[in-house]
């Protein structure tokens, strides 16, 4: 399988994308927070549309910004399911309460790692407890 990439117009459109967005690898705190202002607005975009064209940009984001902070906000091996389970612990929450991203059965699955927690579910934990969807991912 041979696939054909025509540079001569690849290149300007990445230029073109790359300026507005700055996506690449993080290089400081400021381009950090930038990252994450993306991220949070890509997700508000797509609303949880699993199926919104730029779907695959939150992911590329998310995994820009899981790279910086493995390297530069490193915490003791924490995943976005530790911070829920920290933040409802915080808040005095228990799975029931949490009916916003999905059943009490729902919610018992994520917490014990059987199930992911998906863009929509992500999104409603961001604006729940006022933090970064990137927490969660």
């Amino acid at each position: 399988m041979t696939v054909s990439i025509d540079m001569k117009h690849l290149l300007p459109a990445w230029e073109q994308f790359r300026n507005q967005t700055d996506i690449a690898p993080i290089r400081d705190e400021t381009h950090y927070e930038r990252m994450t202002a993306l991220l949070e607005a890509l997700l508000e975009e797509a609303s949880g549309d699993e199926n919104h064209p730029a779907m695959s940009l939150p992911a590329i984001v998310g995994d820009l910004i899981e790279d910086y902070e493995a390297q530069h906000h490193r915490l003791a091996d924490t995943t976005g399911i530790d911070a829920l389970k920290f933040l409802m612990q915080q808040h005095g929450l228990k799975q029931g309460d949490l009916t916003e991203i999905g059943s009490q059965g729902v919610v018992s699955e994520i917490l014990s790692g059987k199930r992911e927690l998906n863009i929509r579910q992500i999104r409603a934990l961001g604006e729940r407890f006022a933090v970064s969807p990137a927490t969660f991912v």
